[in-house]
């Protein structure tokens, strides 16, 4: 099983004991036991539970295993799972936008190139000197 995986259920089974009653007995006792059994038993998450969830520096993987409760167990009504699915859809759009604005591989390919440094460019004419004239600039200096 992937660590990442492990401490993420270590995460959800503390969680899930801080939760109240009410909320944590809507979750199957099989799922708690499942999160219970595959965590990682070296790793002890701090979690605050005066502090909301967005601040806890949770893993990734917590984060989607909560989403899944929510959505299975939490929500009561059709209402709220489509509240829910419709803050993810938003969350996903933010998302690729701001990805797609700060990937690092298209920062430079989108930029306008301005061309105005061209449009003052002019042609200007060299005119050779011929040996003569030359010389007899060099008799005027004097």
């Amino acid at each position: 099983m992937l660590k990442d995986n492990m401490l993420a259920y270590s995460e959800i089974n503390q969680i899930l004991n801080l939760l109240e009653y009410k909320y944590r007995e809507k979750v199957p006792t099989s799922v708690r036991n499942f999160f219970e059994e595959k965590r990682d038993t070296t790793y002890i998450p701090k979690i605050d539970a005066s502090k909301p969830l967005n601040e806890q520096n949770l893993k990734k993987e917590t984060l989607v295993i909560l989403g899944i409760l929510n959505l299975n167990y939490w929500c009561e009504s059709e209402a709220e799972k489509n509240e829910f699915f419709n803050k993810l859809a938003e969350n996903d759009k933010n998302r690729k936008e701001l990805e797609e604005k700060y990937n690092p591989n298209n920062l430079f390919k989108n930029k306008v190139h301005s061309n105005s440094y061209k449009e003052n460019m002019q042609m200007i004419e060299y005119k050779e000197k011929t040996i003569w004239q030359k010389i007899l600039k060099l008799f005027k200096r004097k």
